[in-house]
C-alpha cells in the first residue's frame, strides 16, 4: 500500500513539474506578416496573416554560427503555433553587407520578399533593431 501511494505521489510530482516547465517557456513577439502558401520546417503553412514570435527553444548549433545567430521563429494565429522556421539573427556587420543590396525594413516592421526564381520567400523582420531573416520554401 505504501509503495502504491509513493508511486502515485512521484507520478503527480513529475506531471506537475512537467506542466510548470512547459508554462515557463516564454517567447517574444517580433511582428506580423501576411504570406502566401509556403513550407516552414518542412511542413506546409497555409496562406494567411501570422503573428511571429521568437521561441525560447534553442536550435542545434549551426556550423560557423554561434547559438545567438539562429533562433526558432513561430508562426501563430489565434495564439496557436501553426508552423515554425529557423531564422538567422543578423549581426551588425552582416546587416551592413545585406542592406547595401537594398533597404531592410524599418524598425518595428517586416518585409516579405519573393526571391529570385520564385522557389523561396524571405521574411525579414526588424524588431527593436534586431533583424531576423526567415527563408521559406514555396513548394
Amino acid at each position: 500500500m505504501t509503495r502504491r501511494i509513493l508511486s502515485a505521489v512521484m507520478v503527480a510530482v513529475v506531471a506537475v513539474s512537467g506542466a510548470v516547465s512547459a508554462q515557463s517557456k516564454k517567447s517574444a513577439a517580433i511582428g506580423t506578416v501576411k504570406i502566401g502558401s509556403v513550407v516552414a520546417d518542412g511542413k506546409p503553412l497555409p496562406a494567411g496573416t501570422y503573428a511571429l514570435r521568437v521561441s525560447d527553444e534553442m536550435p542545434a548549433k549551426v556550423l560557423g554560427q554561434t547559438l545567438d545567430e539562429s533562433r526558432w521563429v513561430e508562426f501563430t494565429q489565434g495564439g496557436q503555433v501553426k508552423g515554425r522556421e529557423l531564422a538567422t539573427v543578423l549581426t551588425k556587420d552582416a546587416l551592413k553587407d545585406l542592406t547595401r543590396k537594398g533597404a531592410g525594413p524599418a524598425a518595428g516592421t517586416a518585409k516579405v520578399q519573393a526571391l529570385k526564381g520564385g522557389d523561396y520567400v524571405r521574411v525579414w523582420v526588424n524588431s527593436g533593431g534586431t533583424n531576423y531573416l526567415i527563408h521559406l520554401g514555396t513548394k
